[in-house]
């Protein structure tokens, strides 16, 4: 019996609904959070819920850690060290890893010429703030934040150098400035499975906020994209050795830009816009892709 376990959160929808979908073709799949893994180097082994987890096939990962921080990147190290004992990972860990850290999510996107919002980078609050001041409107970003948690609107008519400083004394020494676009109140996530295109959702914003994320009160609506926008989507992820993935896109006067990739999202926006049961193709193609190593 091929031996499959989901890294993720338990009793959250997504999470769930992708082991419950690859133990119906398996017949089992546990579930693990990585704060329950124990790495023992001195026996090589990597121990979950009475599992070792290098005797396993595969791992799909789903949630490396409910909140995105330096700490994330020390997990993705023992799922790291279960790839070189031979344990396939969905998404491999190199492909995630990139994802976790903004800057580097960011850095391999315009390396790779794709669009991006204007974005500028510096430790030093005095150039964030005179550049804010050319921008007029733009957005503090941490390095390590989802769904728009821990993001700073401003705006250079209302605030500049005492805003920057309080962002970077909040534990942001790095400062993210990115120049805030102005868009049709919603932006896409446009996804992919295997490099291959899915479907795209919008979040629509309610008016309400600067940004349309669901944490800010945005509803997933299905929308059909352009097939320039789904090529360019599909070229940023290909940027990433990813599996699963969701392109962030954002319709804007000069033409469609990116804002993020991410290797987790997804699932419950093509499921409540398109009726996508993302969770079981995603449990198909694992196993059509999971060599069985052990007996």
């Amino acid at each position: 019996m091929m031996k499959i376990a989901v890294i993720g959160t338990l009793g959250k929808w997504s999470s769930e609904s992708l082991a419950q979908e690859i133990a119906a073709l398996v017949g089992q799949c546990p579930l693990i959070e990585m704060s329950e893994v124990h790495l023992d180097l001195g026996q090589e082994k990597v121990m979950a819920q009475g599992h070792d987890l290098t005797q396993f096939d595969a791992l799909v990962v789903k949630k490396v850690a409910q909140v995105y921080s330096p700490n994330a990147l020390d997990r993705l190290e023992t799922l790291r060290f279960l790839e070189l004992r031979g344990v396939k990972v969905f998404s491999p860990v190199a492909g995630i890893s990139r994802l976790i850290d903004r800057m580097s999510c960011t850095v391999t996107l315009a390396a790779g010429g794709i669009p991006m919002p204007e974005t500028f980078i510096t430790e030093s609050a005095e150039a964030a703030a005179q550049r804010l001041a050319q921008y007029g409107k733009a957005v503090l970003k941490p390095l390590y934040s989802t769904k728009a948690r821990g993001m700073v609107y401003l705006d250079a008519h209302k605030h500049g150098l005492k805003e920057v400083q309080e962002f970077q004394a909040a534990g942001n020494e790095t400062l993210y400035l990115q120049r805030f676009v102005k868009g049709p109140g919603r932006d896409l996530g446009l996804s992919f499975l295997g490099g291959q295109y899915l479907g795209t959702y919008a979040r629509v914003g309610n008016g309400d906020s600067w940004n349309s994320t669901t944490e800010s009160g945005g509803v997933y609506r299905a929308e059909e994209p352009p097939e320039a926008w789904i090529a360019l989507a599909k070229r940023a992820q290909s940027l990433f050795p990813l599996d699963f993935t969701c392109v962030d896109l954002i319709e804007t006067e000069e033409g469609p830009k990116i804002f993020e990739v991410s290797a987790f999202g997804g699932f419950r926006g093509l499921k409540e816009a398109l009726g996508l049961n993302v969770a079981a193709l995603y449990a198909k193609y694992v196993v059509e892709k999971t060599p069985q190593r052990k007996g």
